[in-house]
This record gives C-alpha cells, sequence and structure tokens, in this order.
C-alpha cells in the first residue's frame, strides 16, 4: 500500500519542478514509510511513497518499463498478478522485479486502457507513457483506493492519495464548495461526486482518465458497473456452495504477503467469517486482533474470544475507554475532509492494535452492501413490498394521512419510528430509501442555514444524488436498488475512506476480500430471497457459514463499532458543543442561523434532545476547515 501524487500539463507540457512533486509525496508519508521515489519529465511529474507489502526490495517506484516506454506510480494490491505474470511472459513480455507493479506496467503496454479488466485487485495508479505521451488514471472497481484530483490555475492537473497531498501544491484554491456543506450536514460525510473544495475532485470509483498533452482534459470514463438486472438460477445448496467458493477465493487471494499479516475480529458474522476461511487455508495460526469496551452495551470482545478460540487464532485485544474522546482533533487531520462517522476512532484504534504485529490485515468489509446485511436494507425491502401491493393512487393518501397525525419518535429505533414508515410508504421509494439513509433530514438541515446561504445553494438538496443512483440503477427491485446505492454511494463515501484514512494513518494495509468484484457479481445475481429472508439480511451467507460458525454469532442482531458521543457532548465536550455557535471558523462562513445552534447545542446538554449527531458533525466540519484553511 503506498500513497502517489503527480503533476500533468494537459496543454504546453511546461517543465515540473520535482521538488514540488516531492511536496506532495511527503504529505503522504504515513502511507508509505518505507521508500519514496519522484520522476519527471517535460510536463509530467509521478512522485511515490511506499509501504512495502510484496517484493519488499525490488520494486522501487515510480517504475520505468524495461523499455523505458512507460513509468507507473501504483497504491494498492493486485491478487491476481502471479498468474497475470504468467500469461504476459507467454506473450513476450520481460519481468525484472518479483511484484505486482511491473506487471501492471507490461499490462497497459499490452492492452492500454482495457488492462483494467485483467486486474484484480484494490487500485488508484498513474502511468505515463512517453511514446504516447498521455497519462493514464485509474481508480479500482469498488473505490478501495482514493485519488483527488484538481485543475490549478497554471493549466496542470495535480492528483494524489489523499487531499493532503493537493494541499501542499501552492496553487490549489482553497475555496469550500457549498453544496458539499449541504451533502455532509446530509450523509456525514462529502461523497465520491463532491470535495469539500471546489476546484477538487475525486475520480470516481471503477472509473479511468486518459489525458493527452495537446488535448482539452478527458472526462472520466466508466469502465466496470455491477448490475442487478439478472437473476442466478439454481438450488440453495448449489448457490450456497458457490458463494463459498466465492469467499474461499477472495479470502486465499488476499493472503499473499511478504509481511506479517493478520484480521480484524469483532466477533460478528463478516469478521469471523473472514477469519475462519483465513485458519481453512493457513497452517500456522492466524493474528487476530480486537477492541472491547468497558461498558457492556458496547462490548462484543467475548464474542470475538469466542472465535478466536474456535480457529485457535493468535487473538491480541485490547479494552478501550469509550470516553476517550482524544482522538477527536486528529481524526480532523487524518481524512482532511470533514467526517462524522463517529465509529472512525474505535477503527483508529483497532489499526493501531494490528500495526503493532502486522503490516497488513484482512476485514470484513462490503458482505453488507453485497448481500442486504444492513437493516434499512431489511426495511427497505418490506416497504417495497407494502408499495408493490397498493397503487400509489391509493397508498398516499392513506399512509400521508396518518403519517400527519401521528407522533414523532425520532429517538426510538427504526422499527417503532411508525410516523417515518408511514410518511415512507406514502411516497417513492427512492426517496423513502435517501431519507433513511441520511443522517440529518432535509427539513432539520435547512432550519439551520441562513437565508444567505439558502440562497447560494440554489435549490440544490442532497438527496437528490442518491435518488438519481438509485432511479438509474441496472436492478430490477427496490432492493436491488437499495444495495446498488449503497456499493455507489455509501460504500466508497463512508465505509471505504473510514478504512483506508485509519488504517494508512498508521501505515497499515487494510485487504477487503467481501468486496471481491467477482463475489459481488455473483451476489448481485441472488434472487431476493436468498439476501433477505424474514427479518434476516445476508441469509445465503449465514446459511453457507453455519459449518463454520455458531448460530450465536451467525443470527444474533447486527452491532457496529458504537461511539457514546452524545455522553461527551453532554460531559467532557460539553463545552465545545455550546461553542459551536460562537465559532470563528464557521461564524466567517455565513452559512449558519448561530442562535439556532446555541439552542441546538443547549437542548442538548440539558437532556430535553439528543442532538448529538448534528452536534458532532458541526465539531468535525469546525475542526476540518480549520485545518483546512478555507478562504
Amino acid at each position: 500500500m503506498c500513497g502517489i501524487a503527480g503533476i500533468f500539463h494537459c496543454g504546453i507540457p511546461k517543465p515540473v519542478d520535482p521538488e514540488r512533486v516531492e511536496r506532495m509525496a511527503e504529505a503522504l508519508a504515513h502511507r508509505g514509510p518505507d521508500g519514496s521515489g519522484v520522476w519527471t519529465a517535460p510536463g509530467v511529474g509521478l512522485g511515490h511513497r511506499r509501504l512495502s507489502v510484496i517484493d519488499l526490495a525490488g520494486s522501487p517506484q515510480p517504475m520505468i518499463s524495461a523499455d523505458g516506454h512507460a513509468v507507473l506510480s501504483f497504491n494498492g494490491e493486485i491478487y491476481n498478478y502471479r498468474e497475470l505474470r504468467r500469461e504476459l511472459e507467454a506473450r513476450g513480455s520481460i519481468f525484472r522485479t518479483g511484484g505486482d507493479t511491473e506487471v501492471i506496467l507490461a499490462a497497459w503496454q499490452l492492452w492500454g486502457p482495457d488492462c483494467l479488466s485483467h486486474l484484480h485487485g484494490m487500485f488508484a495508479f498513474a502511468i505515463y507513457d512517453c511514446v504516447r505521451r498521455e497519462l493514464f488514471l485509474a481508480r479500482d472497481r469498488l473505490g478501495v483506493k482514493p485519488l483527488f484530483m484538481a485543475h490549478l490555475s497554471d493549466g496542470s492537473l495535480a492528483f494524489a492519495s489523499e487531499l493532503k497531498g493537493l494541499l501542499a501544491h501552492p496553487l490549489l484554491r482553497r475555496e469550500a464548495d457549498p453544496q458539499a456543506i449541504e451533502d455532509y450536514l446530509a450523509w456525514g460525510y462529502v461523497p465520491d461526486h463532491r470535495s469539500i473544495l471546489k476546484n477538487v475532485e475525486k475520480l470516481p470509483a471503477g472509473h479511468y482518465r486518459l489525458l493527452k498533452h495537446d488535448m482539452p482534459p478527458a472526462l472520466p470514463v466508466k469502465w466496470w458497473d455491477v448490475s442487478f438486472a439478472k437473476r442466478r438460477k439454481g438450488t440453495q445448496a448449489d448457490l450456497s456452495a458457490e458463494l463459498l467458493h466465492h469467499m474461499r477465493e477472495a479470502v486465499t487471494s488476499r493472503m499473499v504477503a511478504d509481511v506479517p499479516l493478520g484480521a480484524f475480529l469483532s466477533g460478528g458474522v463478516d469478521s469471523s467469517s473472514v477469519v475462519a476461511l483465513m485458519a481453512e487455508a493457513s497452517r500456522a495460526p492466524v493474528r487476530t486482533c480486537s477492541i472491547g469496551f468497558d461498558v457492556a452495551e458496547l462490548d462484543e470482545s467475548a464474542h470475538a474470544r469466542s472465535v478466536a478460540e474456535r480457529f485457535a487464532t493468535d487473538h491480541t485485544a485490547r479494552i478501550v475507554d469509550p470516553a476517550d474522546f482524544t482522538l477527536a482533533d486528529r481524526l480532523a487531520g487524518i481524512f482532511d475532509e470533514p467526517f462524522a462517522d463517529a465509529s472512525a476512532l474505535p477503527t483508529w484504534r483497532v489499526c493501531e492494535l494490528a500495526r503493532r504485529s502486522v503490516t497488513v490485515a484482512l476485514s470484513g468489509d462490503g458482505a453488507d452492501e453485497a448481500l442486504a446485511g444492513y437493516r434499512r436494507q431489511v426495511f427497505h425491502h418490506r416497504e417495497e413490498q407494502v408499495r408493490g401491493v397498493l397503487p400509489k393512487a391509493l397508498r398516499e393518501p392513506l399512509f400521508s394521512g396518518l403519517g400527519a397525525i401521528w407522533p414523532k419518535a425520532d429517538w426510538a429505533p427504526r422499527s417503532l419510528r411508525a410516523k417515518t414508515t408511514l410518511l415512507s410508504l406514502a411516497g417513492d421509494g427512492e426517496a423513502g430509501y435517501s431519507d433513511a439513509l441520511a443522517v440529518i433530514s432535509k427539513s432539520a438541515r435547512h432550519a439551520l442555514y441562513s437565508a444567505g446561504f439558502r440562497r447560494d445553494l440554489g435549490g440544490y438538496c442532497a438527496e437528490d444524488a442518491l435518488v438519481a443512483v438509485m432511479r438509474n440503477a441496472p436492478a430490477r427491485s427496490g432492493l436491488d436498488r437499495a444495495q446498488y446505492a449503497d456499493l455507489k454511494f455509501w460504500l466508497p463515501g463512508d465505509i471505504l475512506t473510514k478504512v483506508d484514512r485509519t488504517s494508512m494513518d498508521v501505515s497499515l494495509e487494510a485487504r477487503e476480500p467481501l468486496l471481491d468484484h467477482r463475489l459481488i457479481e455473483f451476489a448481485a445475481q441472488l434472487p431476493e430471497k436468498y439476501r433477505v429472508r424474514g427479518r434476516q439480511g445476508k441469509w445465503l451467507m449465514k446459511h453457507a457459514m453455519e459449518r463454520y460458525l455458531p448460530e450465536d454469532i451467525l443470527y444474533r442482531p447486527k452491532q457496529g463499532f458504537v461511539t457514546p458521543i452524545a455522553q461527551w457532548l453532554r460531559g467532557p465536550l460539553a463545552a465545545e458543543a455550546r461553542a459551536i455557535s460562537t465559532s470563528a471558523v464557521l461564524s466567517r462562513t455565513g452559512w449558519f442561523d448561530t442562535a439556532r445552534l446555541a439552542r441546538i447545542a443547549e437542548a442538548h446538554i440539558s437532556g430535553r434532545r439528543d442532538n448529538s449527531r448534528l452536534l458532532w458533525q458541526l465539531l468535525m466540519l469546525e475542526r476540518s476547515l480549520g485545518n483546512l484553511r478555507v478562504g
């Protein structure tokens, strides 16, 4: 795993200062503490920071091809590089190293942009072709690895693995995008179609860009997508066996490393399944790590310990004080953009723990998106069944009327929030799902904004982008569309961003076997009854893993990393919650009704309302804007 950075002049190939590229790469040193390099030519510069995982001494970057015709700076891992190398050697390619980096170069020289379909893995990379005088930027199918880009005033395009790499360039303008603020308050993160800074963009997952010196900058090209439009036929036994085969292949392919390797183990279905399959494939005990909390309702460490004992892993556990909020300031620096998923704190802690003994750790991320494991997906599936029975002409007046008179209970679990459900049933499924996914509702967000900021938004609404993704999805049902949206919107923007930044901050490579694209493509074709059955999501996966895991792991209620931010903001962070309304950073923006922010803070601190999510979002926004020095 590594950090990449670079500069490319789309027009006249002006000289590129190698020190400028070096500073951009140096800002990413945490992603690659084991080596660095810079390569420049007229109109282009590539920088690299290396975390050595495969071919430890033999694959320095940027790497120049054997014939000198192409140069690569690469972040990620190609899991099928050995098989691909054999294929390329049979076609005449000659290799000087033993790693996956040179395989990408040879694949590019043989197939051009079509090389991407041959690569199985996680990656973001830049290839400069010295003969064609073009730059090829590419990102993996699901967006595991990030790539930020910015068009600068001198006509160049700068790119980097993290925003902080671009921030090291003196020509980057630091003007906040109002629409990104609306997105952030809706979702708790800035989604991949937007950036906190106006002139910065992210290369979308499954896309590439091909740039030439003598042509205007080309738009991103989609090279991969997942389709839910087909249904796989087969018996339950056959489909279960096929799913298990894909999972085994995904896990074993990600166990290749020349450095110590282990796994995160939370005690949930997904990480326990990964550990079970690692133990099956490994001769030595699997190294696992987990964190627990000294508050019973937040703690899953007993479940993790039972799985570790079941598979005789070399297990390390650590109890974390749930009152430890000291990472809040550090998180703002780790993520650059505002990021309010509070599970980032325990995720950073478990990454820190893992890094003490391993350089690579496998995680269970991805199964919820691929196999319908989120409660919201199960709720949506059931709501869609109701919508399918009742025509809209009957459903809309019936449920909107009931929803209007039903008492509001935002404090209650989703299953008990009848008002929310009734109003959702009155409308379309896409709008209902986007409302369910939003952290702060549309009306609550707009009540925060100043009149001037509402004018700046010009009617823009964060939910519209998610609704569009769902309506344009290659899908047959509402459940399909919800899962597609989670894979395209939620996964890269929240889950993968969280894992990438927290793991890379401690120079740890995290691998997600349950996001193997072949597994994702297979799961997308499963009949709905094998994804959701009754109140159970991930039904077929749980069934397939019954031979490995006990029922109390497979079928207990889902529990994620929980952080007690509500208590923090009434206790040790109460003063900071109050200070939000008078924050100089936020006041300068003119975005918010500060009197309303003050009332929201007091209502939470007094215990009258739980406004912890909103206050945490505002707190992280303030920290991020301060770090970015937005003008």
